[in-house]
């Protein structure tokens, strides 16, 4: 049975040989036909359109000069899909040689598309077309109103707004200011509540340092440096100074990257640099470091930032001069010695809970206190980072703000503790619902940016700024006009600030530092409201020293350790 079986099944199965030959024809059928595909159509017409122009004009030589031109094109479109088959790096390029590009293209014009003609007032990301349009009328003072009613869903989930009195103050006169310094400052400095955040030169180009120190000098703010140093730039123009020293340690370093006590006195004691500021983290990317690569460490940057020419500049991922919450609060204690008692504070986005805690179980324990904390939030960021880092690490910051606000709060600090907010703060309502979550003042990096008339090209990691602010490239530097960007750096400070004792006022409050809370509300359903109150509760004063039961801080406070930052599990 086994044999017949397999005698039937040779009988029936096909000819192997009967076959081959047709699917060769076939495969060569296709191969012929393959130039006249879709896939393969624009490559040869260019070629039958070159071969046919040539033809003809040597047939002709009196028209030859007149069909020149057409043959460069398409012989120039023909050799181009000829790279497009050869090359390997791109599959869509060898299937679909010369109209394959269109996609490149489209797909380079494709944020100007959506955000010139696609989004709506209120869609782009990271700051929606609204925002751009009314900081940009505020440095032009431009009218700044809206018609017809708000175009935002007061009824979706997230929506906020604030409270207003039926008993409103008249508009205060008075430019808002916050008087930053605890006990141990020599030296308290009187700041505006809105200020240019950290922004180095290297990152911004050399007109746009000097447009936004000169705008702070003429608006009585300050202006954060940045990790990149204190440069030439920002001391041509005078304007008050927040010298940010990251774990790089620009401008203050021996060569092998280690802290210069001498360095740092020599520029912390000048009169400019008002306040100094040690950077833990920012919320772009926290927890990560960075490489300037040695090809791009020129001249003037080796100058500036103290690093040697033909090495990367390294700025690392941790410090240095520290590796304990002690330790961290014997630097800044020194910091603030060598600058000649001046604010003296840090920088950071919350991470682990428990760490900030051991911080403050160091404040304790040192009897070293800053006189500032700056909160950053994940959601700042004007420098490149990772997709990870940039989407997902690091605490939002009005979490960050409220978290440090209470934590001093409970170790009865935060009366000699001014805390900063960063983070997509652009209007004054971003900055009264900041202060009401419990901020003194707050920092804007992106907001003054497009002051400077930045447009929100996402190019910045580039070298290719289209307006010249985040770019080293002179030639486009060059188209920052820097007199008049000057006046439209101060105007939108004074327009925003003007803009929020409106809002203070109609509050029925005098000054942004009787916000509170209780003044803010958030629809976190379609039916359901919170006040800020809810969302935000506040420790008790000492309530940590007492022993907490508020699951925010309890376990997190029972794992800090002064003598390290990990967690005693």
């Amino acid at each position: 049975m086994g044999i017949v079986a397999d005698e039937n099944k040779t009988q029936e199965s096909p000819n192997p040989s009967a076959k081959r030959l047709p699917l060769a024809e076939e495969g060569i059928m296709e191969t012929l036909l393959l130039p006249f595909s879709p896939r393969f159509i624009v490559l040869t017409i260019c070629a039958v359109v070159t071969a046919l122009l040539t033809g003809i004009g040597f047939a002709d030589g009196k028209i030859f000069d007149i069909l020149l031109i057409p043959i460069l094109i398409f012989g120039a479109l023909t050799a181009l899909g000829v790279r497009d088959l050869m090359q390997k790096g791109h599959a869509v390029l060898r299937n679909y040689p010369i109209s394959a590009h269109i996609r490149f293209l489209l797909e380079e014009i494709r944020p100007e598309m959506r955000q010139y003609f696609f989004e709506s007032e209120k869609d782009g990301m990271p700051f929606s077309r609204d925002i751009r349009a009314v900081v940009y009328q505020r440095a032009k003072m431009q009218l700044d109103k809206r018609p017809f009613g708000t175009q935002e869903d007061v009824y979706r989930q997230g929506y906020e707004w604030m409270h207003h009195s039926v008993s409103p103050k008249t508009h205060a006169e008075e430019k808002f200011r916050v008087t930053i310094g605890g006990p141990d400052c020599a030296k308290p400095y009187s700041a505006s509540v809105f200020n240019i955040s950290a922004m180095s030169f290297g990152a911004l180009s050399p007109n746009a340092v000097r447009a936004l120190n000169a705008g702070a000098k003429k608006g009585g703010f300050a202006h954060d440096t940045g990790e990149g140093g204190f440069s030439p730039y920002h001391a041509e123009m005078g304007g008050d100074i927040i010298w940010e020293i990251g774990s790089g340690y620009f401008g203050c370093r021996h060569l092998d990257g280690a802290f210069d006590p001498e360095a740092f006195a020599r520029v912390a004691t000048q009169d400019q640099i008002k306040m100094v500021e040690l950077k833990i983290s920012q919320g772009a990317k926290p927890g990560h470091g960075g490489v300037l690569p040695a090809a791009k460490v020129s001249e003037e940057i080796s100058k500036i930032r103290g690093v040697a020419m033909g090495e990367d500049c390294i700025s690392p991922a941790s410090h240095r001069a520290f590796s304990t919450p002690v330790g961290m609060m014997k630097f800044i204690g020194e910091m603030r010695k060598l600058s000649g008692g001046k604010p003296t504070g840090f920088k950071l986005c919350i991470g682990h809970p428990w760490e900030f805690l051991a911080i403050c179980k160091a404040m304790i324990e040192t009897g070293i206190y800053p006189d500032f904390i700056v909160v950053d939030g994940n959601e700042g960021g004007t420098g490149a980072a990772p997709l990870e880092f940039m989407d997902h690490l690091g605490m939002p910051m009005r979490e960050g703000v409220s978290f440090v606000h209470n934590a001093l709060i409970g170790i009865n600090a935060r009366d000699r503790i001014k805390i900063g907010a960063s983070g997509k703060i652009a209007t004054a309502f971003d900055m009264a619902r900041a202060m009401a979550i419990g901020a003194d003042y707050c920092n804007s990096a992106r907001g003054f940016m497009f002051s400077l008339g930045c447009i929100q090209s996402l190019s910045c990691h580039t070298d290719r700024c289209p307006t010249g602010v985040a770019t080293q490239d002179p030639t486009r530097a060059r188209a920052l006009y820097v007199p008049l960007k000057i006046d439209r750096v101060h105007n939108y400070h004074l327009a925003t600030l003007h803009s929020l004792t409106e809002l203070i006022a109609a509050a029925g409050l005098e000054h942004p530092q009787q916000l509170r809370p209780i003044h803010f509300s958030q629809r976190t359903s379609t039916t359901d409201v919170k006040s800020f109150a809810q969302l935000y509760p506040s420790l008790r004063p000492g309530e940590l020293l007492e022993g907490t039961e508020d699951p925010r801080f309890r376990d997190a406070w029972r794992m800090a350790r002064t003598e390290t930052f990990q967690p005693a599990l």
